[in-house]
């Protein structure tokens, strides 16, 4: 990153479901580059504004900020700017469509300063945050994705017995450490039956090698979410490379 300057305005645009360790040093970096970071994970809301979650999309924007929270505190703005709103094909195709624009207009809401920039590890979602005017700067991909953690937690409930596997032929991981995927405690309730999840020990190779040990003591609490989606049908579609919720 460049030298840090006071007056701008770093915005990342991703998944986060969930915060990784890849996430924390982005963040990190864009701390020390800009006065303010905002981020925004991204989220699904139907028809009647209800969030949209499925096993590419688990946790609820709530527990994503609890979990940026219980490693930044309040040293970076979190922001639910970054919403789609069904039916998500008005969203398409990009550029054209008016709805994408708006969602522009979404991203930058608050951003007071005009020195501000977006940060991607990848090059063609550089170039699309180019055509928008939101001045990418493209760093370099971190090796470890929120989807592989993903795919660890799931296996790790699955080895728990007595749940079934329903993935259907989309059900690909997908990189979502770059791209653009209830705060009733501090996060160290590990909570008994409800958030036990699997052996409590951050094995080498396991899912928690590779998140927090803040995030890993919420995700243990919201157990019951990882359990409800391993075993379900991915309810997503791919538009034009990037992911929504089936309609």
């Amino acid at each position: 990153m460049a030298t840090r300057d006071d007056d701008a305005t770093a915005l990342y645009l991703a998944h986060l479901n969930p915060v990784t360790n890849a996430h924390v040093e982005i963040i990190s970096d864009l701390k020390g580059a800009a006065g303010t970071v905002k981020v925004m994970p991204v989220v699904f809301r139907d028809r009647d504004h209800n969030e949209v979650n499925s096993r590419s999309f688990p946790f609820s924007f709530e527990c994503r900020r609890e979990m940026l929270e219980s490693v930044f505190g309040d040293s970076i703005a979190i922001s639910d700017d970054y919403t789609f709103y069904a039916p998500f094909k008005r969203y398409m195709p990009p550029l054209l469509s008016p709805m994408s624009w708006r969602l522009r207009g979404q991203i930058l809401r608050g951003v007071e300063s005009r020195r501000y920039f977006s940060y991607t590890g990848d090059r063609a979602e550089g170039y699309m945050l180019r055509l928008y005017r939101l001045k990418p700067r493209v760093g370099t991909r971190r090796p470890v994705s929120a989807a592989s953690v993903k795919e660890r937690m799931y296996g790790a409930a699955l080895a728990e017995g007595g749940i079934g596997s329903d993935r259907g032929p989309d059900d690909s991981p997908d990189d979502d450490t770059n791209d653009h995927s209830s705060n009733d405690h501090d996060g160290t309730d590990t909570g008994g039956g409800r958030g036990a999840g699997p052996e409590e020990v951050r094995a080498p190779g396991g899912w928690e090698s590779d998140v927090p040990e803040q995030v890993e003591r919420i995700i243990r609490r919201e157990w019951d979410v990882v359990r409800r989606f391993a075993g379900a049908e991915d309810m997503t579609t791919r538009i034009l490379g990037m992911k929504f919720p089936k309609e």
